[in-house]
């Protein structure tokens, strides 16, 4: 059976004698999961079936799904069944059948079906699975001693479903394996392979790490579709099917080698073969080449092939044949009629990716081999971390193929070094584009304006002009920064206060991201852009994509900003002026004359009659007009603005009238929640209020809501007694802290006391020595104090005392007794030490800390040592 007769085979046993739903392959793009870059396994896409955030079209699925990894990559070509790009065929229950239905299924596909010799078949099983073990001893003609239990097969991730798995293994036969007497199912050996594991979720694992129960118990499987076209083929890797030997062909033919002569060539006939593969895939599934992300990945696998079609001699392009040879193994595939249609247009992806990367791979090599050679001289086993980032950042190396290059001379990569250098530049660019100002506008005299449109409805414009660091250019690439004009354009540039649309612009092979819109003198609106993906060139044609979330959300902060003015002058009085303002998606700044803070009652009523315009649901009218008869009209100039003869008013009838050119909702309604979250001065007769809407503004009374429950769930009292009793705790508070001191008064005092009742005499200075109750530092000091002041002079206090297991140690000296000859830093220097810690201080107070409680007897006595010294 071919590859694709197999995938037919599999997918009709189980949808039309099995009753499953036949779903096609989902792209290799991961939809809405951020925790993956690129599809992996084939129960990936169904992880909202399994986990019940979805419900499946059906309980019973099978696929084929294609899959990308590239975690070992380097052993693409040097093992038999490492590969970039898969299929994994897979069957799944969700809470329908289980194991008596998964096992039998399987036997009966891979015996009767795929006609595999029984006697060859052998299958792990999880120890404690009686039940699995059971019912793979009852298939029929199952050899009854190929069970292997191994503790391994149970999968799980963490908390949540998981449960024993089954592994289905073939013996390809001692020529295939190691020749060791121990070799069987496990060894890392080729002779054993495994084709198919089916995974029995029946746990719940909860975050104490038992298991509960499912009640709805799930089957997941995977049946790799190369692994088993080569048991059937009977080859000896994947690489010799039908699904990649074809490219191999190609590759050997163009190269002028011949396959299986000689093992480091065949090494790099089937990297190119495996990467012609997944890059058609992926291109087919909407991923560009870029320096990020699934971009990177894809960049990385097309430049890998590149060098190792350099390394077979190849010095011309060739990728466009290979993705020829990878595309005609899927002809009359059914899930693969997209990879026949796009064909062109993958390699006309790859081919624009290889003439920018063999331009500069001979000058990129020669660099590193150079370095290869420095280091080597130089005696050192590491490359520097800096000339990596120099290759990626100039010549586009992937810092991997670096990595690979370096271990082939038996080097290692100064990883740290070369992530520094990224994030450095990462900083760079995020800066650059917070900016937005960095982009340099040329002279554009050459550019016929007079037909570029602003046309809100707009889906597709052509490219007229591109520059980057001011100087115009014919295309840009990915990670480059732009300037664009389209000849037509949906984006609204900055004025007014409010800031520029952002959204995609789309070519046939780039994604264009356009973090903002601003207008030249003329008019002429341009896109402030950096390419995401791919590429863009003057007279392509873009899809245009607005964010419109962000658009709606400064559309609602523009017109809540005109509702504000309004109630201010309502509420505050007319004096109030437009002194400045600011409009983003995430909130409104508006600053405005008045000479004197606005009160806290004028801010709730602001806030309540701008809340009540929203709820009316009145429409915005917008208008143009000449400027008098606007002025006329009562309408309000905002400021700094510069008006025509013509005048677009923006009105909300019976509320506000303003000139304006910027974008607002159709009707205030949409605004949704108007709520002010400061009122402060920035200069002298000018106060700034800020205010969010919208989404932002529900958040904002949610979060405050939720801190009032909290505080009310502590307080254990209803939320509307929150206030009366946080006021009954105060209270409480004051008459403990009252308690508190009169307690601490009357220990210091007894504390004293007991100092007072053990002192000693040395050379004529009275010596206070001993614990303390304190409850720390700043309680000892004033024990020390109380203690001094009842003692006759000379005198000297030591004091100490634990809390938490934390030691503080005092030393206090009055005057004479340090005129003759105390030092109380010097006293509390050896004391710490035997505590465990450290201090100093003046010869008439000092302090210090320690962490051994158990040593403070110890200590006292150190330090009565010192004092008897210093007095000797």
């Amino acid at each position: 059976m071919s590859g694709n007769e197999l995938r037919e085979a599999y997918l009709q046993f189980f949808s039309e004698k099995k009753g499953h739903l036949r779903l096609p392959s989902f792209s290799l793009i991961p939809k809405d999961d951020p925790t993956l870059l690129l599809i992996g396994a084939g129960m990936a896409p169904l992880k909202p079936f399994f986990t019940g955030k979805m419900k499946p079209p059906r309980t019973r699925v099978t696929t084929s799904q294609r899959c990308v990894r590239t975690g070992d990559i380097e052993n693409v070509g040097r093992t038999a069944r490492h590969q970039t790009f898969f299929e994994m065929l897979g069957n799944f229950s969700f809470g329908d059948y289980f194991k008596g239905e998964a096992i039998p299924w399987a036997w009966e596909f891979l015996t009767e079906v795929v006609e595999l010799p029984k006697e060859k078949l052998w299958v792990t099983v999880y120890p404690d699975d009686d039940e699995a073990i059971e019912i793979w001893k009852s298939q029929p003609g199952f050899p009854q001693d190929h069970i292997v239990k191994m503790e391994d097969n149970f999968w799980e991730i963490g908390p949540g479903p998981c449960g024993p798995d089954s592994e289905i293994y073939i013996d390809l036969g001692e020529e295939r394996g190691c020749g060791s007497p121990d070799c069987a199912v496990g060894c890392d050996c080729d002779r054993y392979l495994e084709i198919w594991n089916l995974v029995f979720t029946q746990y719940d694992k909860q975050e104490d790490g038992s298991y509960a129960n499912l009640a709805h118990k799930n089957i997941d499987t995977g049946c790799g579709l190369e692994r088993i076209a080569s048991v059937v083929q009977n080859k000896k890797t994947n690489f010799e099917t039908d699904l990649l030997y074809p490219i191999i062909e190609y590759a050997a033919n163009v190269a002028g080698v011949k396959y299986g002569e000689d093992d480091e060539k065949d090494i790099s006939l089937k990297v190119i073969a495996d990467h012609a593969r997944s890059m058609a895939i992926m291109i087919m599934d909407g991923i560009l080449p870029s320096n990020e992300g699934r971009g990177y990945v894809l960049r990385r696998i097309l430049r890998r092939a590149i060098r190792h079609g350099r390394m077979l001699g190849i010095k011309d392009k060739f990728l466009e044949g290979a993705v020829d040879a990878a595309v005609n193994i899927y002809r009359g595939a059914k899930d693969f009629e997209e990879l026949i249609n796009k064909a062109d247009y993958i390699k006309k992806v790859i081919s624009i990716e290889e003439d920018r990367f063999a331009a500069t791979l001979n000058q990129g090599m020669e660099l590193l081999n150079g370095e290869i050679e420095t280091v080597k001289k130089a005696g050192k086993k590491e490359l520097d971390g800096q000339v990596v980032f120099k290759l990626y950042d100039t010549f586009g190396f992937p810092w991997e193929l670096t990595e690979e290059i370096l271990h082939e001379n038996e080097l290692d990569l100064d990883k740290e070094g070369f992530e520094k250098a990224m994030d450095e530049q990462r900083t760079r660019a995020r800066n650059a584009r917070a900016e937005n100002t960095r982009v340099e506008v040329p002279d554009l005299s050459s550019i016929d304006v007079s037909k570029l449109t602003v046309d809100e409805t707009a889906k597709e414009g052509k490219v007229v002009a591109i520059w980057k660091d001011g100087v115009l250019v014919d295309e840009i690439t990915d990670g480059e920064e732009a300037g664009i004009i389209l000849d037509k354009t949906p984006f609204y540039a900055e004025g007014g206060g409010q800031v520029g649309d952002e959204g995609m612009l789309v070519s046939e092979f780039g994604r264009i991201k356009a973090v903002n819109a601003k207008k030249l003198p003329d008019g002429t609106v341009y896109h402030v852009a950096y390419v995401e993906e791919g590429q863009l060139k003057v007279g392509e044609t873009v899809k245009i994509e607005v964010d419109q979330t962000k658009k709606l959300a400064s559309a609602r902060n523009h017109t809540a900003t005109h509702l504000l003015q309004a109630a201010l002058k309502q509420v505050v009085g007319d004096q109030v002026s437009q002194a400045g303002s600011s409009v983003t998606p995430e909130r409104l700044r508006f600053d405005f004359t008045n000479f004197e803070p606005v009160t806290a009652q004028q801010l709730a009523d602001v806030e309540e009659l701008v809340n009540s315009e929203i709820l009316k649901g009145t429409d915005v009218e917008i208008s143009h007009m000449g400027i008098e008869e606007a002025k006329a009209a009562g309408a309000m100039a905002l400021f700094s603005e510069k008006y025509g003869d013509v005048v677009r008013v923006v009105r909300v009838p019976g509320f506000s009238m303003e000139l304006c050119g910027g974008s607002h909702v159709k009707n205030v309604g949409q605004i949704g929640m108007f709520k002010i979250v400061s009122e402060s001065g920035v200069a002298s007769g000018v106060r700034r209020i800020e205010a969010i809407t919208g989404q932002a503004a529900l958040d904002y009374v949610q979060g405050k809501m939720a801190v009032l429950a909290e505080a009310a769930a502590k307080l254990k009292a209803k939320e509307e007694d929150v206030p009366a009793q946080i006021e009954k705790v105060q209270a409480e508070v004051k008459a403990m802290q009252k308690e508190l001191a009169e307690v601490a008064a009357m220990r210091e005092q007894a504390d004293a006391a007991d100092l007072l009742g053990g002192m000693k005499t040395v050379n004529g200075v009275a010596v206070a020595c001993g614990k303390s109750n304190a409850a720390g530092m700043d309680e000892l000091r004033d024990v020390a104090d109380m203690t001094c002041s009842k003692l006759e002079s000379p005198c000297v206090v030591v004091l100490a005392c634990a809390n938490d297991g934390k030691v503080n140690l005092v030393v206090k000296a009055d005057k004479a007794a340090v005129a003759k000859g105390i030092h109380a830093g010097k006293v509390i220097k050896e004391a710490a030490a035997v505590v465990g810690g450290g201090g100093g201080g003046r010869p008439d107070m000092a302090q210090a800390g320690g962490k051994d409680a158990n040593a403070i007897p110890q200590a006292l006595d150190k330090a009565f040592a010192m004092i008897e010294s210093q007095l000797g």
